[in-house]
């Protein structure tokens, strides 16, 4: 399967299927992606499956999952145990030229066993290879030896195979990770040998984790699967992983990904590790979070509410409306809210139950810390004190006619300026919300509306 060279920039991903990928390897994905765009080039995806002890089938639906979800297409998709009938083929071309020999050798692991592991016969000359990101870079291959190429003619290893596929698959533009720098020689020796176009090569720094090492798994790296279940964006995801360590050179942050398929190309990315941080990732999605409308946010935010104390009714739906902006302020991801309604079984309790049910009030509560009385040795001075305030909120509230935020907080301003604004304020919160944290008072009740905050008042 050999591929004519059109010219065009042909990009690949070939991740291996052996385990939950973080964001270190998704952006090598979306930067050869994204090159492969911005120069109206193809991009390829190919599965390396060949580690057949470690490769599951789980993890390849995985990559397919996330690229379908952060909306990265590929032009042309391909499994690398499918081609293993042209690497056995392209082993023996080597063999048969004495550009590789089949060694017996002992077994490393000391059972004695002899095998016939197929090297590669090394020339022993200086390789140069022009980095697109960090320069020509010159390596002695003499030091190298006369590398593994196969456990044997049936088990073609790394080196070969990923050589082989990229010159059938047409790929001329090599973008990974920069722990791959020590392998380009090698293959480079490898195209040499079997007369095959060598590609260009860039290789990525390192994605950092936020204690400045390598990014890994092993280290609890967040898969990115991880973080869409959790319910950050997949724009945000894209947007803050393309960022790491890229820049367009400007002070723009938010980028849609057809943005990003125009201005990005590798001259800008940096030469130097990236962190990627929490913190920044939360900052993209509380972006993005602000821009979604109010259906497309609902359409995500829905199914958070099964099983808490919201009900499917009109009467509630009418709170959530209204109680949005407050949850959109206070929104990292969607998963957060599980934390604004409790569940429906009382096994726990959210920061919005007291908008669908009634509270309990702590009648101490309702008592300003603050408050001052004539005759502080009267034990029921406090609590007379505190129902004068709620019997006059009460009542203005009552002769109001016009039920939102400016009119309930200008009908009782001037009496908290009056007597005290935490004296005053203080309980009419604690009644409508049972809470000594909550939104401030004329909020709650614009949105539970004039009847049941009369009611709670009383």
């Amino acid at each position: 399967m050999e591929m004519e060279n059109t010219g065009k920039v042909v990009t690949r991903f070939a991740p291996s299927p052996t385990g939950h990928m973080h964001a270190g390897s998704y952006r090598t994905a979306f930067f050869a992606y994204l090159f492969a765009k911005r120069h109206d080039g193809k991009f390829i995806l190919r599965i390396e499956d060949t580690d057949k002890e470690r490769s599951k089938e789980e993890y390849t639906q995985e990559i397919f999952n996330v690229f379908e979800k952060i909306g990265i297409s590929y032009d042309e998709k391909y499994i690398q145990s499918e081609n293993l009938e042209r690497h056995k083929e392209v082993l023996q071309k080597l063999i048969s030229e004495d550009k590789a020999y089949i060694s017996r050798e002992e077994a490393k692991d000391g059972s004695g066993i002899i095998k016939d592991i197929i090297r590669f016969r090394n020339p022993g000359k200086s390789v140069t290879f022009d980095d697109l990101i960090r320069g020509p870079i010159t390596t002695d291959t003499t030091d190298l030896g006369d590398f593994v190429l196969a456990k044997n003619i049936d088990e073609p290893l790394f080196h070969l195979a990923v050589v082989v596929d990229d010159h059938d698959e047409g790929v001329n533009h090599v973008i990974r990770a920069e722990e791959h720098i020590a392998n380009t020689p090698r293959q480079i020796l490898i195209h040499e040998a079997l007369g095959f176009d060598i590609p260009k090569y860039a290789h990525l720094p390192l994605v950092l984790a936020p204690d400045k090492t390598k990014m890994s798994k092993r280290k609890g790296a967040i898969p990115v699967v991880d973080y869409l279940d959790m319910g950050y964006l997949p724009e945000a995801l894209l947007n803050a992983i393309c960022l790491c360590g890229w820049n367009p050179g400007t002070e723009q942050e938010i980028f849609s990904r057809e943005e990003l398929e125009k201005v990005f190309d590798l001259d800008k990315v940096q030469k130097a590790g990236a962190v990627f941080g929490q913190d920044k990732l939360d900052w993209f999605n509380r972006e993005y979070i602000k821009k979604l409308s109010q259906k497309e946010f609902w359409d995500i935010a829905h199914h958070g509410l099964y099983g808490s104390i919201v009900n499917d009714t009109e009467e509630d739906r009418e709170i959530l409306k209204k109680l949005e902006p407050l949850i959109r302020e206070r929104m990292t991801k969607f998963s957060d809210m599980q934390n604004f309604f409790g569940k429906a079984d009382g096994s726990t309790v959210g920061e919005f139950d007291y908008f669908f049910v009634k509270p309990k009030i702590d009648l101490s509560m309702l008592i300003w810390k603050g408050l001052k009385i004539e005759n502080p040795s009267d034990s029921d001075g406090w609590i007379k004190k505190t129902k004068e305030y709620l019997k006059e909120i009460h009542s203005r509230l009552e002769k109001l006619e016009n039920w939102d935020y400016e009119s309930i907080k200008a009908s009782i301003w001037d009496y908290a300026e009056q007597e005290g604004r935490g004296a005053v304020l203080w309980p009419m919160r604690v009644a409508l919300s049972g809470r000594e944290k909550s939104p401030d008072p004329f909020e709650i009740s614009s949105i539970l509306g004039k009847e049941e905050t009369l009611k709670r008042l009383k």
